[in-house]
């Protein structure tokens, strides 16, 4: 009888630490966006916050992309998906990277706490949202095209049994 492999296999790890920071960027981008026509501080602070959280859980999620890449990639058809889904990966933490250093730098320096300042974050935080984006259209044809890290059942599903 074929058995079912374990739930907590290090391939899982990636999604289940991928989605929370994609939310928080996603939605730290759109506080920010909001923050530049509302006079509301709320805004700003909420989108500082999401900023920081999502940059800490994107590199989690790199992480652990890291090592479901090593399991995975030998038993994809078409592994250069995987490898620009990394790339672009990288590309979009280190984006919000940059967007979080420029946040801190505004919070902290008086001359740079301008709405110019301002409205170039916002417009890389959209940049970032843009390969946030097309990272997930690419993990989604890993998973869904090539069964990335997914435990195929057999044919008659007896593992279930």
């Amino acid at each position: 009888m074929i058995e079912l492999p374990d739930f907590w296999r290090t391939e899982v790890f990636h999604p289940l630490s991928v989605h929370f920071p994609i939310v928080l960027l996603l939605m730290a981008t759109l506080f920010k966006i909001i923050g530049l026509w509302s006079s509301k501080i709320t805004w700003d602070h909420g989108g500082r916050l999401m900023l920081f959280l999502g940059v800490i859980g994107v590199w989690i999620a790199i992480y652990t992309g890291d090592l479901a890449d090593g399991i995975v990639s030998r038993q994809l058809c078409d592994p250069t998906v995987l490898k620009e889904h990394e790339n672009f990966a990288y590309t979009t933490a280190w984006i919000f990277t940059i967007a979080l250093a420029i946040e801190l730098l505004m919070r902290y320096i008086d001359i740079l706490k301008t709405r110019i300042t301002s409205f170039i974050l916002v417009l890389l935080m959209l940049a970032g949202t843009g390969t946030l984006m097309y990272v997930g259209h690419l993990g989604a044809e890993l998973v869904y095209q090539q069964a990335a890290g997914v435990n195929i059942p057999s044919e008659d599903c007896t593992e279930f049994n």
